[in-house]
């Protein structure tokens, strides 16, 4: 497994892939932030991860769509767990949706605590918009990156939709 991690106007932006390139876990922290999803004794550093690095730079770049043909392979979802990641990452950009909504999206309305799960246990921000889920309010709800990294994710992909 291969991590790289990059500067970002939201904070630094660690990315782990396996073999072939699949994210692992991603987070908006330096590699040990991503401890709870990968076992980073295992990771060996480069400059860049492949396609994963140059999808995230297109993104931040303002190429919203880059991340969305990257593969990921988060593990110990479990069915529903794995469906809503699935899912989180057909809500487009610049089109937040609350968890009541995304909780529908995956199939079971009446889940809103398993929706605002799948985004706490989501181990590949950003390639997994995890961000794009708001409370039934409209305010940002929780992040395990912060709030101030979900929200300028949520600007970003405002001012250049």
């Amino acid at each position: 497994m291969l991590y790289s991690t990059t500067s970002t106007p939201a904070g630094p932006l660690t990315i782990v892939v396996d073999g072939d390139g699949a994210v692992l876990a991603s987070g908006f922290c330096d590699v040990a932030g991503l401890a709870p999803f990968v076992d980073v004794a295992l990771l060996r550093q480069r400059d860049d991860v492949g396609d994963a690095s140059k999808a995230a730079l297109s993104y931040l770049d303002g190429d919203l769509h880059a991340i969305d043909a990257v593969p990921v392979r988060q593990r110990g979802g479990g069915v529903f767990l794995t469906h809503a990641w699935d899912v989180l990452r057909t809500v487009p950009a610049g089109e937040p949706v609350t968890y009541r909504e995304f909780a529908a999206l995956a199939g079971r309305a009446p889940a809103i605590r398993a929706a605002a799960q799948a985004c706490a246990r989501n181990a590949a921000a950003l390639f997994v918009p995890c961000h794009r889920v708001l409370r039934t309010d409209g305010t940002l709800g929780g992040f395990r990156w912060g709030l101030p990294v979900k929200r300028w994710l949520l600007d970003h992909e405002q001012s250049v939709r």
